[in-house]
């Protein structure tokens, strides 16, 4: 009989999948099916939820399968990150007038990402004090108990670097092995390896012209390869995202998440406020804020149910290009930067709010300026390298709380709820991304303004 509901089950995916294909063929907007992809995958979830519980076999099983959509369209989309990332960069720079014209762009991005998560602290702790947060309020059970012994044994290895040490890990020191993904600033790390490669060819391009040329030919071959392969993954979002939203729909613990609430309410409370203050921002720069809006949606959508910053970065360079009118190597360098420097949700805003929770607990006043004034400073220098994937904001924590001299182990209290509120984190982290990409290029005169303004302009190239 399990057997029989699993297979049934199964059946009803493969049928929404079959109902998304139809949509295509009859050339429905990229972000209708984007929407509608969520919306099944939500009822998909509510019915394994309410029909066998979030802890049944039935459940379990038929949520591995489901991961083959889900799950595994996050992995081609990882699969992509770094030759797209790579290749991008490099044509990006190449095709700049003047090299002095990188640096412009750099600081701008970087300093709009990391302005914006020191604003995110503080809204955070805004946040904290309005709903009365305090970690003595929460009771540990055995799973956060075994959480906060985890952190405790992860932090001996975040303390045993130095700051200087932490900025040494972004510089490449084995560019193929940082293509392989396996440290957690190797994105970050790619991008200065491009920027070299990128910057050497200006150079070549002064002195031996021929051997320039033969070299972009083959950078702008291997681009067109790679942006094809992007358009191919990425008509496969809405599949992916109902993937993503059944299984984790299915398996929320709903017990633990009325527990903690008020966190969770705490939580999106900032997060929401923050993505408001990122419209003003735009409006301040002189665009249209529910334009801006209408066209981030779908990649916000995906960031959200898939909890990956970095999966997410080609979703976010072909919306800012196509949709936003950003400058193509504008949006290259936001993207990338904005999946490891200065995450507004998990690198600003959770920091902070642990914080000022766990504060009172070892007798620290959270209210003083001085704690204050030190928290919003670390916060803004611990944001870079973060890592683009789940459990980053776990490490930006850890860097936040030790610095302060806070105990660790009292943020494995929140593990019921890590999911749900890492899922908002992650859509804040990639929307300050695009942010920073469409005010630098607005600042830099490299926006697109027609495309921004055209209501239609919204992923053409992927929506058949």
């Amino acid at each position: 009989m399990e057997t029989f509901l699993v297979v049934l089950n199964i059946a009803l995916i493969v049928g929404l999948i079959f109902v998304l294909f139809r949509m295509q063929k009859k050339h429905l907007s990229f972000s209708k099916r984007v929407f509608a992809g969520l919306g099944f995958g939500v009822l998909l979830g509510t019915y394994l939820q309410l029909a066998y519980g979030a802890g049944s076999e039935i459940v379990a099983q038929t949520t591995d399968w489901y991961n083959i959509a889900g799950r595994g369209y996050v992995r081609l989309l990882m699969m992509i990150v770094i030759p797209l990332v790579m290749v991008s960069i490099i044509q990006s720079i190449i095709n700049l007038e003047k090299s002095s014209e990188l640096g412009k762009i750099s600081l701008w991005i970087i300093g709009v990402l990391v302005s914006t998560t020191m604003i995110a602290a503080l809204i955070g702790i805004g946040s904290s004090y309005a709903f009365d947060l305090n970690a003595n309020q929460i009771e540990a059970g055995q799973a956060e108990a075994d959480r906060g012994l985890y952190l405790e044994e992860t932090l001996s290895e975040v303390e045993n670097m130095s700051t200087p040490q932490k900025i040494l890990e972004f510089i490449p020191a084995n560019p193929f092995q940082d293509m392989t993904g396996d440290r957690a600033t190797s994105t970050i790390a790619v991008v200065i390896f491009s920027a070299i490669v990128g910057v050497a060819v200006l150079g070549v391009r002064r002195k031996q012209p021929e051997h320039a040329e033969i070299f972009v030919k083959g950078v702008n071959a291997v681009y067109a390869v790679v942006m094809r392969i992007v358009t191919l993954v990425l008509r496969l979002t809405p599949i992916g995202i109902m993937g993503l939203m059944a299984t984790t729909v299915a398996r929320t613990d709903i017990a633990g998440i009325l527990e903690l609430g008020k966190f969770v309410l705490a939580s999106y409370a900032a997060l929401g406020a923050m993505f408001i203050i990122h419209l003003v921002l735009i409006g301040v720069f002189g665009l249209n804020p529910l334009t801006y809006l209408r066209k981030v949606l779908p990649v916000l959508g995906f960031a959200f149910t898939s909890r990956s910053s970095a999966g997410t970065i080609p979703l976010n360079i072909s919306a800012q290009k196509n949709s936003l009118g950003v400058d193509e190597g504008v949006a290259n360098m936001s993207a990338s930067f904005g999946a490891t420097i200065g995450q507004n949700g998990c690198a600003g805003i959770y920091p902070a709010m642990l914080a000022v929770m766990i504060a009172p607990s070892v007798g620290i006043d959270p209210l003083s300026p001085g704690f204050l004034l030190q928290l919003i400073l670390i916060v803004g220098i611990s944001s870079f390298g973060v890592a683009g994937v789940g459990g980053g904001a776990t490490f930006a924590a850890l860097i936040v709380l030790s610095s302060m001299n806070l105990p660790v182990a009292l943020a494995g209290l929140l593990i019921s709820v890590e999911p749900l509120i890492d899922m908002g984190r992650t859509a804040l982290n990639v929307n300050g991304a695009m942010t920073s990409g469409t005010i630098t290029s607005r600042v830099l005169k490299k926006l697109n303004i027609d495309r921004f303004n055209d209501r239609e302009a919204i992923e053409k190239d992927i929506a058949v």
